[in-house]
């Protein structure tokens, strides 16, 4: 695995600030509660909500990602280890390799519950590429799906934001900032990988948003959110035409295209805006290489799904799908917003193994 991301973030200074995890009592989060559960069509309901002040148990968890090759898992991986550590339970993460390696979680779920895991927490590479393996295992361990979305078939809670809605904020950003000028927008356009949870979201709530409007998508690429894959992606595009207006993406779009544009003397000739937030794309707005990007906070993603795994595993459970808010980022906030739910600090380090602090269970 490439970790060039993390020379990246231990020269990111401006996290200095958080470069200790505190695992105090917790105080309440300010989330979403949808109504029914699994459901963004449904009602949303803005609530104080308390995380459990101590787990009755060690229990013993077993998380997969899709991978850790972005700081945006490597996030959600901090605010993971912060709650486990905070409630003192045991935690063992894996990690796929990549959005089109679903054989590979398949295999990895089946891990989770040979090693007798008592509850298992996906953050799935397919929407339902997991579903008949999650099915079988949901009969006897619960599973907690957590920031990409996945059919909810054997889903016991998620933790997770809407990805249309993520599409639909950085669409109406766009739209909202040429409403007064008839002049055609052009827009190359890098949704992701197209077989993962979340992007077919993300594609539909951009293209939502910015119908009817001046805004033209004149090429799209499609692929895994490496950064190479990615640079290469910019580059293909580049190539072709230079005549487009904005570069719209990934954060690891956003974070290739920022040298790509330097590099070609195109910088403010075309715009970045993220998809998504990471450390790269918060330093890219702060210098003003990256326009915007709206952070769903990975960081309490992460917490949220602790949270509601041990609240399963203790007949505490009261929301069975939570969220926090999405928030938009550009040079008007970028300096004055909680950083801490969204970035893992720039001296944390993926962390795959946990041990409980309590005392065995029986």
């Amino acid at each position: 695995m490439k970790l060039s991301y993390l020379t990246t973030l231990l020269q990111c200074t401006c996290l200095s600030l958080l470069t200790t995890i505190s695992y105090a009592a917790s105080q309440p989060w300010e989330l979403v509660s949808w109504q029914p559960a699994f459901d963004y069509s449904g009602q949303e309901r803005a609530l104080k909500y308390q995380p459990l002040e101590a787990a009755s148990q060690a229990w013993q968890l077993c998380v997969t990602y899709p991978h850790l090759k972005d700081p945006y898992w490597l996030s959600v991986n901090y605010g993971m280890v912060a709650e486990v550590k905070r409630l003192g339970i045991g935690m063992t993460v894996l990690e796929a390799g990549g959005y089109p390696e679903l054989a590979t979680q398949i295999l990895q779920l089946k891990h989770c519950t040979q090693r007798q895991s008592d509850a298992i927490i996906v953050g799935t590479v397919s929407f339902s590429g997991l579903s008949p393996s999650i099915r079988k295992i949901a009969q006897t361990t619960p599973v907690i799906a957590a920031v990409n979305d996945i059919e909810d078939i054997g889903i016991s809670a998620k933790a997770g934001v809407s990805w249309y809605s993520m599409g639909l904020k950085v669409g109406q950003y766009l739209s909202q900032r040429h409403q007064n000028t008839t002049e055609k927008v052009r827009i190359a356009w890098f949704p992701g990988p197209r077989e993962s949870g979340w992007v077919a979201f993300i594609d539909d709530g951009f293209r939502t948003a910015i119908a009817n409007t001046n805004i033209d998508i004149v090429a799209v690429k499609w692929g895994d959110t490496g950064k190479e894959i990615q640079r290469n992606l910019v580059q293909e595009v580049l190539e072709q035409s230079t005549d487009i207006d904005y570069i719209v993406g990934t954060a690891l779009t956003a974070d290739a295209a920022v040298s790509e544009l330097l590099s070609r003397n195109l910088r403010g000739d075309i715009e970045i805006v993220s998809t998504y937030f990471t450390h790269n794309v918060f330093r890219g707005i702060k210098r003003g290489h990256i326009l915007a990007a709206p952070t769903d906070a990975p960081v309490l993603q992460g917490k949220i799904a602790i949270d509601q795994a041990v609240r399963i595993l203790e007949g505490k459970l009261t929301h069975a799908h939570l969220s926090p808010s999405i928030v938009m980022i550009d040079q008007h906030n970028v300096g004055n917003f909680d950083i801490s739910n969204s970035l893992a600090p720039a001296s944390f380090w993926p962390t795959f193994e946990v041990n409980s602090t309590l005392t065995p269970k029986d």
